[in-house]
């Protein structure tokens, strides 16, 4: 990895290593040694440790070095090889990291000391010699204070230029162990004049514990140092006298996406975490955190000359009747998973009659596998007569393919065209499926641009021009709102025609957001917005907790919790979602309602009440 970890961090999301002490522990080593000695005692076991992360996918391979500090040496009577253990820990990292990793030395709380002990000289020493060492960075680990982050902002001194990362342990309400919000913690960071490449969360009690300590954090950070999150294994419990962490790959790996649509830009694994979770993660992980690699299209060549896009307004009767000021109503309606389409065509034809203008089709909404969205889409213009706004979803298809797909809508007449980068295969029912995410949305809408001048991605002539409507989406409730504001102003600079919005059950929210993006506010790209109207509470708790970008607001999930029957709780989400609609009207152009478990009588209440 020739990269530092600045430029890492700043390009994708980066995967760091596990535990180490866990992995120690299960090769039969017990607590009564001091394992950071076995990297001249055994390095064979800290190599192998090593070699077992990066084989899993890690980017990040984090020394053992995390209590190699002379005051806790002492304990085993090994003070006087301080320097030894902790030059023999970033060597054996760097042996097996090579070119493919970065290495971390890591660095803990400097703990208890002896009365005869100066803490901060404690901790210099340390970082000195690690840094003396030449890692490609510092992490101070598991910081549980204030106090302590002062003696590390004061003992970084010595770290001679090496980049650094501050990690701590927090609870849920991103709490430090002393009870000292996040804010204290970052208000002295920023005052700090050596500053980290990243702020990082560390150990905590588990994946959903730091899951809302990250909601707390993020907006806090407000962009100003990327975020690192390692969280254990959860909490350990006693099996027949044996202490285990019951996280599963699997669902270690349900959290670490979640961080990642939160807006963190390192995810690994602390006490309890091992090879599986991070091979689990970063499998999973990396795909969603790829930069579109095809960002600039290429230029074309000099006798290809570049085509003027065919007017807004020409493109199709949605794209004109929201081009000279009209309401659009939107319904979506998921294709089948098996190849009948009688259901879904006779679904449209009743979306058709109720009045709505267009029939929005997903693909693979949580990286579901059903029939293919075009033939879909085709099957319903030319069955129903009604318009189709099809998905562009870029899990699935290399950018050849999202090309190839493009013309074939350009071919059959599908020219309203939203542009998604999708959720991850491990979010869906085949978790072993590999993500391809050639491009994000950003691009794809790049790509789609230069196809409606009559340029392919590769700067060749198409022949005519594609006369696609650009759609894509945005969440108003995004923890990391500074990113989605970029995103979405990075969208309607590539290409965008309008906004289609994640569920809006928070009207605040979303009208802030509107008036964030000047593009937006003054109406020039309009703004569709989602309505989701709730099925029942089952389906409230569902989409508060498990559906990423969509907040349910504490008092939608009251009023939902009021009716009895599930009849009552399905019109009561009729009511609220008009609700919704009534706040954001003055703000957005049109509304696109989604059909709860293909219930489109439902979506046509909320469009016609």
């Amino acid at each position: 990895m020739p990269q530092t970890i600045q430029q890492a961090l700043h390009d994708r999301i980066v995967i760091f290593d596990g535990a180490m002490g866990t992995e120690i522990y299960r090769r039969n080593f017990f607590v009564n040694i001091s394992f950071e000695n076995l990297c001249l005692a055994r390095p064979d076991v800290i190599r192998s440790i090593h070699q077992a992360y990066l084989d899993a996918g890690a980017e990040v391979l984090t020394a053992n070095s995390y209590g190699a500090n002379r005051a806790r040496l002492m304990k085993f009577g090994l003070a006087e090889q301080v320097a030894a253990i902790n030059e023999a820990a970033v060597k054996l990292a760097r042996e097996v990291a090579g070119d493919d990793a970065l290495v971390a030395a890591s660095v803990g709380p400097v703990g208890d000391v002896p009365a005869f002990m100066d803490p901060l000289e404690v901790l210099s020493e340390h970082v000195s010699i690690l840094a003396g060492a030449k890692p490609d960075l510092l992490i101070f680990e598991t910081m549980p204070s204030l106090a302590d982050l002062e003696l590390a902002l004061q003992a970084v001194q010595k770290a001679n230029g090496v980049p650094f990362i501050l990690s701590f342990a927090m609870d849920e309400n991103a709490m430090t162990g002393k009870g000292e919000p996040a804010s204290a913690v970052l208000e002295k960071i920023a005052a700090s004049p050596l500053q980290p490449v990243a702020i990082g969360l560390n150990c905590c009690s588990g994946p959903g514990a730091m899951l809302h300590a990250l909601e707390t954090l993020l907006p806090l950070v407000d962009g100003r140092w990327p975020v690192v999150a390692q969280p254990n294994a959860g909490s350990p419990r006693s099996v027949d006298n044996r202490m285990l962490y019951m996280c599963s790959p699997e669902y270690f790996t349900t959290y670490a996406m979640r961080y990642a649509q939160l807006g963190v830009r390192g995810v690994g694994g602390c006490c309890g975490t091992s090879p599986d979770h991070i091979a689990d993660m970063a499998r999973s992980v990396s795909p969603m955190a790829r930069h579109a690699r095809v960002e600039h299209i290429s230029e074309p060549a000099p006798s290809v000359p570049l085509q003027e896009p065919v007017p807004t307004a020409e493109k199709s009767s949605f794209a004109a009747k929201l081009a000279s000021g009209g309401w659009v109503n939107a319904v979506e309606i998921v294709p089948p998973q098996g190849y009948m389409l009688d259901a879904t065509i006779a679904k449209a034809k009743l979306c058709a009659e109720a009045g709505f203008d267009v029939i929005n089709i997903p693909d693979g909404p949580r990286a579901s596998s059903r029939v293919s969205t075009i033939v879909t889409a085709i099957k319903i213009q030319q069955e129903v007569g009604i318009e189709t706004v099809l998905h562009c979803c870029c899990r699935d298809k290399n950018v050849i393919g999202i090309q190839a797909d493009l013309l074939g809508c350009a071919a059959m007449g599908v020219h309203n065209i939203l542009f998604i980068t999708g959720d991850p295969p491990k979010l869906g029912d085949y978790p072993f499926a590999s993500g391809v995410f050639d491009l994000d949305s950003i691009a794809a809408v790049k790509v789609q641009a230069a196809l409606n001048r009559g340029v392919d991605f590769g700067g060749k002539s198409i022949g005519e021009r594609t006369a696609a409507f650009c759609l894509v989406g945005a969440d108003p409730n995004a923890i990391d709102m500074a990113r989605e504001l970029r995103r979405t102003r990075e969208k309607i600079e590539a290409g965008a025609e309008a906004v289609v919005t994640q569920p809006v059950f928070d009207a605040d929210a979303l009208l802030r957001f509107i008036e964030a993006v000047p593009e937006l506010a003054d109406g020039s790209i309009p703004v569709i917005a989602g309505i989701w109207p709730l099925a029942s509470l089952r389906n409230a708790e569902f989409m508060k907790n498990e559906v990423p970008g969509v907040v349910v607001p504490d008092s939608v999930m009251k009023r939902m919790a009021r009716p009895e029957t599930r009849e009552e709780q399905r019109l009561e989400g009729i009511a609220i979602a008009r609700e919704a609609v009534e706040a954001v009207r003055s703000a957005i152009r049109g509304i696109h309602v989604s059909a709860p478990f293909g219930n489109v009588a439902t979506a046509i209440a909320v469009m016609k009440p």
